[in-house]
């Protein structure tokens, strides 16, 4: 229990990571820093078949059996509603069997840190090939400000959306919790809140991250209307298929911030994030919330 308690502690966190909420299977093995093994694969149909050869092939690859991983870690949406049940499953299955801690990690803002860290990592190295061995965090200039606005298609003209911040001092913070959006609204209410943020006089860099194939509209009309709002702010759309190690690096970061996970019986109340509410349900349950809070 002595070493599960200290576990965020642990520099060279060995983490099994996987994420099927994407048309892709995302999944990983790190330690610390380093990528021992990663799979990233195009086959939303067959998810279902792929998911637990993957991981039997990760491990193989990397060198590692059960006994050395510290961490199972899973992308728990939100998500196509069939393609994330099963990594949670496969995940909570091998934890409890395998006796492992296990650590959820909304699939969103794996989109949005994984995409931003890759774009950022071109801006500097354009050239340069991304290294397949080890994660390389990179901090945005001084005095700059990152929104990243995670997207994954919902259908009908909706995301599943968020919106989280980056500093240059290397901080990452949520901004607005996952939810079901619908695209055209989201672009007014950020560009809204750019227009009161760039009185602050801070460069705001705004990157619309993840699956735009859909959405290419209304994220080009963020990109020209934001620039009307403040000639300084840049707006960067970046198509962007998820990797298995944002998963693994987040669940390590949190693990390290002494937040929660499951170990034991709690694993079997483990579930997926399905955040199906829409918008007239969310803002009625905002309403309930302020009537009872007596604003």
């Amino acid at each position: 229990m002595t070493q599960i308690d200290n576990i965020g502690k642990k520099h060279d966190l060995t983490v099994l990571a996987i994420d099927t909420s994407t048309a892709v299977i995302a999944c990983a093995v790190t330690q610390g820093n380093a990528v021992l093994a990663e799979i990233q694969s195009l086959a939303e149909r067959n998810h279902s078949v792929n998911a637990i050869i993957h991981l039997q092939q990760l491990l193989e690859r990397s060198q590692k059996n059960k006994e050395q991983l510290d961490v199972i870690a899973v992308g728990h949406g939100p998500g196509s509603y069939t393609g994330m049940r099963i990594a949670v499953t496969a995940a909570k299955t091998l934890a409890w069997v395998w006796d492992k801690p296990l650590i959820g990690i909304s699939s969103l803002e794996a989109v949005a840190y994984g995409g931003w860290q890759s774009g950022l990592a071109r801006a500097v190295q354009p050239d340069a090939g991304e290294s397949a061995q080890t994660i390389h965090i990179v901090k945005p200039k001084q005095n700059e400000e990152h929104w990243i606005l995670p997207v994954m298609d919902a259908r009908r003209g909706q995301i599943y959306g968020a919106a989280f911040s980056g500093h240059s001092d290397g901080s990452w913070s949520r901004m607005k919790e996952d939810g079901v959006l619908l695209m055209l609204d989201w672009v007014d209410v950020m560009l809204s809140r750019l227009a009161e943020e760039s009185k602050r006089g801070i460069a705001i860099h705004i990157w619309v991250v993840g699956d735009l194939s859909m959405h290419e509209e209304q994220a080009n009309r963020l990109r020209t209307e934001a620039a009307l709002i403040s000639s300084g702010t840049v707006v960067t759309l970046m198509p962007y298929a998820l990797e298995g190690r944002w998963i693994a690096e987040l669940a390590r970061k949190q693990l390290a911030d002494g937040l929660p996970y499951s170990t034991g019986a709690e694993i079997h109340s483990f579930a997926p994030n399905y955040t199906q509410l829409t918008e007239a349900e969310v803002k009625l349950k905002e309403k309930h919330a302020l009537e009872r809070s007596g604003r």
